[in-house]
């Protein structure tokens, strides 16, 4: 592993700045409203068939079987720490293009998707600090659209940590394959 230099640190916080306006995608986890880029977005789907993988994290639900490929799926829900629910008609699969160092396809189950929000520079918010010890770095920032805050997030962030090196070693593929 290697250490980022100073100059790399901001480099990647300017570049997850400018990732906040344009189209997002926004869909919800327990009653609250998160959004993606809409480019990180390769598919939207019900739920399927997810094939249990043993000894992997709880947010793992496993993998499916996309047109041939194996795709790795987490649950939001949990992955935040959020209690988990039945999975209904509204619950979608939102299948998503990686980038960087774990750059493939995963996918991440949420309870339903909403809406395509384009947000400009105007609508986004820095994230608040929430105190010592407190470090969200996968939260680019909070918009305001028509009177309710939506959490921007990074999805490459999200998914960039444990979970994904038990993925990449579960899968046996350094670093996941299947980019498109």
């Amino acid at each position: 592993m290697t250490t980022a230099t100073k100059s790399e640190v901001v480099a990647k916080a300017v570049e997850r700045e400018g990732n906040r306006s344009g189209k997002h995608l926004a869909f919800l986890l327990a009653k609250e409203e998160y959004a993606i880029p809409v480019l990180k977005v390769r598919e939207i789907m019900g739920v399927q068939h997810i094939t249990a993988v043993p000894q992997t994290p709880t947010a793992v639900k496993g993998v499916i079987n996309l047109r041939g490929k194996v795709i790795p799926v987490i649950d939001l829900r949990v992955k935040f720490g959020l209690p988990e629910t039945e999975y209904t008609q509204r619950t979608c699969i939102v299948v998503v293009q990686l980038s960087g160092d774990m750059c493939g396809q995963m996918g991440v189950v949420v309870d339903e998707v909403c809406e395509v929000l384009t947000l400009t520079d105007a609508d986004v918010e820095d994230t608040p600090v929430f105190g010592r010890g407190v470090s969200i770095p996968y939260v680019t920032g909070m918009a305001k659209v028509k009177g309710k805050v939506k959490i921007l997030l990074d999805i490459d962030q999200v998914l960039t940590n444990q979970d994904s090196i038990v993925l990449t070693d579960m899968l046996g593929e350094t670093p996941l394959e299947g980019a498109a």
